[in-house]
């Protein structure tokens, strides 16, 4: 805590719940289909309310027609309803029920900090894309306390009320998202903003824009309206599933990840939009440690680029490049350290440079030692 003579600053570092939704489902591939159905937001919209979730039933032609049950507490007795209609009593009921505020002490521990910006107002915040950074505090008593927050990326400085109203406001923003009848009510104006925030290594920023994806796509993509997707707007449900699936990766939600870039391969099909996939998977097995797994997968990808009639054009030197690399990492993690720098040579061939492959490089080369010289000059001779 620092104070000056008109601020007086706490940091909410104890306070902050960041990370608690995806710790809850970590591991489970169940926990993990019910998220990409009903919302990974609205899964956590129930926890915080209370409310478990005990059956659902599919509609794959219309899923705002499925069936959820669930009830209060661990021994509530148990409703049924709409997968619409829970999604939009659920919203209206976190809108409507306020917490009543608190008062903050002069030495606030983070039960108190808790209370004063309320319980709820901290779990949601995280799962909304806010971080609370600090509270500031007045001097004078007339004056209201702030809080210092980032917001996808944006730094704010809020009142609490305006604080309480924002979380209120992006509830009301993803029950909106449900509200259409059309099953195909997806943006894909947000793919180049999710492109960006990739590149710029803003993975949370994906999982914003995308998170709501796979679960209408998992349960259309069969149906008449599903095969009916033209090739364009399949091209780009394919690019965000991919683009989905690597954030996922990086945040280290593994089962997910392979979830939602298997769904991605499905919308795909053969040919360069499920090579990339192949290798995205690939990748997100590597940084789960599934090395070996990760092999098979990324020389299908590879494959599937031989396989495309356009595999020599110059768009594919990257991928192409990214793909060997993730495979000769994979095959020093195998200790097959030879093929790993045959993979390196051919990521450089297309296009990779000698600074980003240098720490797989080096790892293989320490491992082989003469013997890898002595083999090129051996392969060199006419």
């Amino acid at each position: 805590m620092t104070t000056s003579k008109s601020v007086r600053t706490i940091p909410l570092d104890a306070v902050r719940a960041d990370g608690w939704f995806e710790r809850l489902g970590g591991g489970s591939a169940a926990f993990a289909q019910l998220c990409q159905i009903v919302g990974d937001r609205f899964v956590a919209f129930s926890i915080v309310a209370g409310l478990r979730i005990t059956a659902l039933q599919v509609d794959g032609r219309n899923p705002e027609r499925s069936n959820i049950e669930f009830g209060l507490g661990e021994e509530g007795a148990t409703q049924r309803m709409t997968l619409g209609d829970f999604r939009r009593r659920l919203a209206n009921a976190l809108i409507a029920e306020e917490e009543p505020p608190a008062a903050l002490g002069d030495a606030p521990g983070p039960e108190e900090l808790q209370a004063f910006l309320g319980v709820r107002n901290v779990l949601l915040a995280p799962v909304l894309g806010i971080v609370l950074l600090e509270l500031r505090v007045p001097a004078s008593r007339e004056l209201p306390v702030r809080v210092a927050c980032r917001i996808d990326d944006l730094e704010a400085d809020l009142t609490v009320d305006e604080l309480r109203e924002l979380v209120r406001d992006r509830i009301r923003t993803e029950a909106d998202r449900y509200r259409s009848g059309a099953p195909f009510a997806i943006d894909l104006a947000a793919i180049p903003e999710a492109e960006a925030a990739a590149r710029e290594g803003r993975p949370e920023r994906v999982v914003s824009l995308l998170g709501g994806w796979p679960g209408p796509l998992s349960m259309i993509l069969r149906t008449p309206e599903g095969q009916q997707v033209g090739d364009e707007a399949r091209r780009g449900i394919v690019r965000a599933l991919g683009l989905l699936g690597s954030a996922y990766a990086t945040l280290g939600r593994s089962d997910w990840a392979e979830d939602v870039l298997r769904l991605g391969i499905q919308w795909g099909g053969d040919g360069s939009a499920g090579a990339d996939l192949f290798r995205r998977l690939g990748e997100a097995h590597l940084l789960a440690d599934r090395a070996g797994e990760a092999i098979g997968l990324l020389r299908r990808a590879l494959a599937l680029w031989d396989m495309d009639a356009g595999n020599e054009t110059e768009s594919l030197r990257e991928p192409r490049a990214l793909t060997h690399a993730a495979l000769a990492r994979a095959f020093v993690a195998r200790g097959r350290h030879v093929a790993a720098l045959v993979c390196l040579e051919r990521a450089r061939e297309n296009g990779a440079t000698d600074d980003e492959l240098a720490p797989i490089r080096d790892k293989a080369q320490e491992a082989v030692g003469d013997h890898w010289a002595r083999l090129r000059t051996h392969l060199d001779e006419p």
